[in-house]
């Protein structure tokens, strides 16, 4: 308590200052129009750019939510569209009949670890069986073609980067459905190869690759990426450089592609090999 008295002694001189000069600025402002009317407009400014501020904090922080929510949307349009349903149609006589059956769904997920420099690059998704991923499911993003599900956790899961060594997929040329085998030759991660394209096949550059639909694991159609060279091989076929539609250095939005129909496929296929 001493103490505290000792602190107010010392300063009340300074308090008794502040207080004379608050007093004396009010009784001016309130007797000058002019002075008055340039004080609350200096307030009405500060006060202006405050609040423009705070809100430009507040639409910061909320873009994370805003995000999150675009996404939970576009996953429910992707399980909504008509390339996620398989078309059975069944005629009768002069009857016919189209039954649609959901054979694509689509589960949203985020990016929590990537590489892009290795041989044998990996990605970890922030999603696992608990949300319905298993492994042998596609990956894509926005932009493309990502990967395939490896292995599952309860809440995680890794992906095999289409930038791995290991790594081929099925692609086509969109115009002309000429398809073959696509892969990653290790060297740089903006680009793959595409070969098996047969030499009577019309291509030119700036064709654009997507998925063939020649596995259970990627719906047809799916961009991979443009043509940005070729050449002719020895034998048949073309060796196409892709231009890669995913920028794999920058994602972080994937969606996980689950075939509802992919054991069904699996079992019918293996009786012949």
């Amino acid at each position: 308590m001493r103490s505290l008295l000792d602190f107010i002694l010392r300063i009340h001189f300074l308090v008794l200052f502040l207080l004379i000069e608050t007093f004396s600025i009010i009784l001016l402002i309130n007797n000058n129009n002019f002075q008055h009317a340039g004080v609350v407009n200096m307030s009405r400014q500060l006060s202006g750019r405050y609040y423009t501020r705070v809100s430009n904090i507040r639409q910061y922080l909320s873009l994370e939510e805003e995000n999150n929510k675009l996404i939970e949307e576009n996953t429910r349009l992707l399980n909504l569209l008509e390339s996620t349903n398989k078309s059975n149609e069944v005629i009768y006589g002069n009857v016919l009949d189209t039954v649609l059956n959901q054979q694509y769904s689509y589960i949203s997920a985020q990016i929590v670890n990537n590489s892009v420099n290795k041989k044998h690059n990996f990605l970890t998704l922030n999603k696992g069986l608990l949300h319905g991923i298993r492994p042998e499911m596609a990956v894509v993003s926005k932009d493309g073609v990502v990967g395939i599900v490896k292995g599952v956790s309860a809440n995680y899961s890794t992906v095999i980067s289409l930038l791995n060594l290991e790594y081929k997929i099925s692609a086509k040329i969109k115009k002309n459905n000429y398809f073959g085998s696509l892969s990653w030759d290790g060297k740089n991660y903006r680009y793959a190869t595409l070969n098996e394209i047969p030499l009577h096949a019309d291509i030119q550059i700036g064709d654009t690759i997507i998925t063939s639909g020649f596995s259970s694991i990627y719906p047809e159609g799916i961009i991979i990426g443009y043509i940005n060279d070729f050449e002719e091989k020895t034998g048949s076929f073309y060796e196409i450089k892709i231009d890669l539609s995913v920028d794999f250095k920058n994602i972080r939005n994937v969606y996980v592609v689950s075939n509802l129909l992919q054991a069904e496929q699996n079992k019918i296929e293996e009786q012949i090999q």
